[in-house]
C-alpha cells in the first residue's frame, strides 16, 4: 500500500468532469430515443395507433385515442352479436350505405361493421353535433330508451341513439351511423387504428 496522500482537488475534478460527461450524455441520448416516438403533430395529424385487446373481455368497452378523437373497441357478447338484425327495421342506416367512403370502410360493410364479428371499432363521436355518446349495453328499458331496447350507445346531448354496430336509429337528430376508422389486426391481440393496408 502506498502512503502517498490524496490529491482532493485532482479526485474532485475528476468526480466533476465526470458527472458533466454523464449528464451531456443523457442530455444527447433524450432527444435520440424520442425521435422514435410519433410527435404530437404526427398524432394529432393521424399517426397510427396501437392497442392492446388481449385483456378486454366479452362486453367491455376499451377507448384510445387518435387524431385527437375517442376511438372505442368493444367486445361484444353473443347476444348483442345476436340482437343486430333483429334492430335493421329501426334503423336509419342498417346497411351502412350512406357516406361510405367516408364513414365505412369496405371491410366493415357488413351486419356487425367490423373485421372481426365480435370487436367493434368505432369514433366515439355523435354524428349530430360531436358529442360523445355513453354506454348503454344493458338491453331493457331505461330512462331516454325505448323499453325493447337490446343494448347500444345514447348520446346525452339531443338523445341520438346507435346499436352496438354504430348504426343510428330513425328519427333521431344524428343523421349518419359512427365513423368506422381506418384499422387492422397486427396479431390476435392487437390492433392498429389509423391504418388498414399493409406496408
Amino acid at each position: 500500500m502506498s502512503d502517498k496522500p490524496v490529491d482532493t482537488g485532482k479526485r474532485t475534478w475528476l468526480i466533476a468532469s465526470s458527472c458533466a460527461g454523464v449528464a451531456g450524455g443523457v442530455a444527447a441520448a433524450v432527444p435520440f430515443v424520442s425521435s422514435f416516438q410519433p410527435s404530437e403533430r404526427a398524432r394529432a395529424a393521424g399517426a397510427p395507433v396501437e392497442a392492446d385487446i388481449s385483456g378486454l373481455k366479452p362486453g367491455e368497452k376499451l377507448t384510445v385515442e387518435w387524431r385527437g378523437k375517442p376511438v372505442w373497441i368493444v367486445r361484444r357478447t353473443k347476444e348483442q352479436l345476436d340482437a343486430l338484425p333483429k334492430v335493421d327495421a329501426q334503423l336509419a342506416d342498417p346497411k351502412s350505405q350512406r357516406k361510405q367512403d367516408e364513414l365505412t370502410p369496405a371491410y366493415a360493410r357488413n351486419e356487425s361493421r367490423s373485421i372481426k364479428p365480435e370487436i367493434l371499432v368505432v369514433v366515439g363521436i355523435c354524428s349530430h353535433l360531436g358529442c360523445s355518446p355513453g354506454d348503454k349495453f344493458n338491453p331493457g328499458p331505461q330512462p331516454s330508451l325505448p323499453d325493447d331496447w337490446v343494448g347500444g350507445f345514447l348520446c346525452p346531448c339531443h338523445g341520438s341513439t346507435f346499436d352496438m354496430a354504430g348504426r343510428v336509429y330513425k328519427n333521431k337528430p344524428a343523421p349518419d351511423n359512427l365513423e368506422v376508422p381506418p384499422h387492422m389486426y397486427l396479431s390476435e391481440t392487437r390492433l392498429l387504428i389509423g391504418e388498414d393496408k399493409k406496408a
